[in-house]
């Protein structure tokens, strides 16, 4: 896990400081170790800071250079596969002076070009400088994991490329891109290729990206997706094997997330995805475990008893880490790690996990991505009973309930979930976002944003639904949506964050993509959640797999107190330093006064908290004017 930035076109004395400085500012990215590449022409310069995870010594150091000097590469994430990679590239006449994964990348690309991603098992986010086709030739190749469990922020314009792993590796000179923060105001996070600063894009998870300095040109493509879903026959198809080839994939998945050379643990919460992680981790570890769970006692969302349930049935090295409960004064000492702006509260908890967990391990595996995987979330359940209870309801009936209710003040209680049903009941989430709907932006933006966004206005909502698409059962569409766009923009990114602001990696053995393809092409919506139950494949791994005892479709996560929070004295002044050019701060203080009248606007309240340190870590190139670009 590593922090990479590079620059592609003639660079000046000026902006081999700046990367330099870059390197510097991601040095909670990777504290063991640092680098700077210059090409002998000046036309490229690459740097890279090391958390160091596989083969440990000087020899990986970054960035990495192939013995003829041709192809150098900076490479942030990790290839679990790489030992199967190496004996395979190894037969065809390649040797290795390493005993890590970055060599064995470079190798890939080496021999089978940019078809290398097709054989790559892992995370990342990577570029290749490619000297082989001779001077002013050169190419530079990028990519990110399928997930987008990486991040890959870049710039491009003139002929030249600028790209860093995060945002403040970047010079921002454009001001603030409105759809995106459109986008983050309806949906608390920045989607897709969107970035806060203007002029600058992120490389969206499953794509690649080529750089060809003869033209100055930067193409970029999509080389993974998600499958189409088998139909006919597969509807039929037995959940018990289902079942086992989804716990045969996670154990091998996991084994290959175990490959480390440095400290290894599993974040055990005590709910599902954790506990079967826990489980596949005892099933192919010679030794026992280290399982790390977080004590809340007093707290009815603690689950310290269902964790060690699981630690003691699979014998593990397990330790609960007391954590106090949050406070507002928590995001201060976050704030320096504020990139673009994020609204998901529990990034605040989970900095303090990571924070824990890295005092015993470098490397901690987690359960993100099972709810998508296999039907988790209630809500899915919900637009289920919905269509059930209230499909005879005509849809003129709902769209006047919801044209009625959004004119309510924020907060009110019962309003998200009426303005919800503007268009369908199986949409529901994505018209009823606990932030900012369309008419509360046209609330919260100033007149010359809103003028400027146009017939774009709705362009989150829009998007949503294209990745929801037209599905035969909303379960297929619903959880479609969120593997594409709230788990890669919203909880990866939360997760990335957080554990890098402490130098912790994650690793998540759902996210292997053979588990992935085998959720969406070969599970059937009705085997992963019906009215009466969530995650049924999973919970059928569970009954043969976990401890007796262990509760079923029990879900909570580590919660935070907003609403109170936002009821604090010192909110108010906090809000009032958002940027008048933007933001409508009356609107913003009426937002307040409703929190103080018990209304739930502490979800918004903390979205604008975010945006405000994500623009102050960013500088004052963000104030001085406004870029629609």
């Amino acid at each position: 896990m590593c922090g990479i930035v590079g620059i592609v076109g003639v660079a000046n004395e000026q902006e081999l400081t700046w990367l330099r400085t870059a390197c510097g500012r991601m040095r909670h990215r990777g504290p063991d170790a640092s680098g700077v590449w210059i090409a002998p022409d000046g036309g490229a310069a690459f740097g890279h800071r090391r958390l160091s995870i596989i083969d440990t010594s000087s020899d990986s150091h970054q960035p990495f250079v192939s013995e003829d000097g041709l192809l150098i590469l900076v490479f942030n994430g990790e290839i679990y596969n790489y030992l199967e990679l190496r004996a395979e590239l190894e037969a065809l006449g390649e040797r290795f002076r390493t005993e890590g994964d970055t060599e064995v990348l470079l190798a890939a690309y080496r021999h089978w070009g940019t078809a290398c991603l097709g054989r790559l098992n892992g995370m990342w986010a990577f570029s290749i400088w490619d000297r082989r086709r001779g001077p002013g030739q050169e190419r530079l190749f990028v990519a990110r994991d399928r997930a987008g469990e990486k991040p890959f922020y870049y710039r491009h314009r003139r002929g030249r490329l600028e790209f860093a792993s995060e945002l403040k590796g970047l010079r921002v000179e454009g001001g603030i891109d409105l759809q995106a923060l459109n986008h983050y105001l309806a949906l608390g996070y920045v989607p897709g290729d969107l970035c806060i600063a203007a002029g600058v894009r992120k490389l969206p998870p499953g794509h690649a990206g080529l750089f060809d300095r003869a033209h100055g040109g930067f193409k970029v493509w999509r080389y993974w997706q998600l499958p189409e879903r088998l139909t006919g026959a597969a509807d039929a198809t037995d959940g018990e094997m289902l079942a086992e080839q989804a716990w045969s994939l996670l154990v091998d998945s996991t084994r290959l997330r175990l490959r480390s050379d440095v400290p290894t643990g599993v974040f055990l919460s005590g709910g599902l995805d954790s506990s079967l992680v826990t489980a596949a981790a005892a099933h192919v570890s010679g030794q026992p475990i280290q399982t790390f769970t977080i004590g809340n006692p007093g707290s009815a969302l603690d689950e310290t008893a269902h964790a060690q349930l699981v630690a003691d049935a699979f014998g593990t090295k397990h330790q609960v880490l007391p954590i106090e409960q949050p406070s507002l004064g928590l995001l201060d000492e976050f704030a320096p790690f504020v990139d673009e702006p994020i609204a998901d509260s529990s990034i605040l908890p989970m900095f303090l996990i990571s924070r824990l967990t890295r005092r015993h391990v470098t490397v901690a595996l987690g359960g993100d991505g099972g709810d998508e995987l296999y039907g988790g979330y209630s809500y899915y359940q919900a637009a289920l009973r919905d269509r059930a209870r209230l499909g005879w309801l005509p849809k003129p009936a709902l769209g006047i309930a919801a044209r009625l209710a959004v004119r309510l003040p924020a907060g009110v209680r019962g309003r998200n979930r009426l303005a919800s049903l503007r268009a369908s009941l199986e949409q529901a989430s994505i018209w009823g976002t606990p932030y900012f709907d369309i008419e509360l932006r046209c609330r919260i933006l100033t007149p010359d944003v809103l003028a400027a966004l146009g017939p774009d206005l709705d362009a989150p909502e829009r998007r949503s639904l294209a990745l929801f698409g037209k599905p035969q059962d909303p379960v297929d569409g619903l959880t479609r949506l969120d593997f594409q766009q709230v788990l890669a923009d919203d909880f990866l990114v939360k997760v990335d964050r957080a554990s890098m602001a402490n130098s912790l990696e994650v690793r998540t053995p759902f996210l292997d993509y053979r588990l992935v393809e085998h959720a969406f092409r070969e599970i059937p919506p009705h085997w992963k959640c019906t009215p009466d139950e969530r995650r049924r494949v999973q919970n059928l791994m569970a009954k043969k797999y976990l401890p007796k005892g262990f509760v079923l479709n029990r879900k909570q996560g580590f919660s935070v107190p907003m609403d109170q929070w936002m009821k604090a004295a010192n909110a108010e002044e906090q809000l009032e330093t958002l940027p008048r050019d933007l933001i409508n701060l009356a609107e913003v203080m009426r937002l307040h006064r409703g929190q103080l009248k018990n209304r739930t606007n502490g979800a918004r309240l903390f979205a604008l908290f975010m945006l405000e340190k994500a623009l102050k870590n960013c500088g004052d190139n963000f104030t001085r004017r406004m870029d629609s670009a």
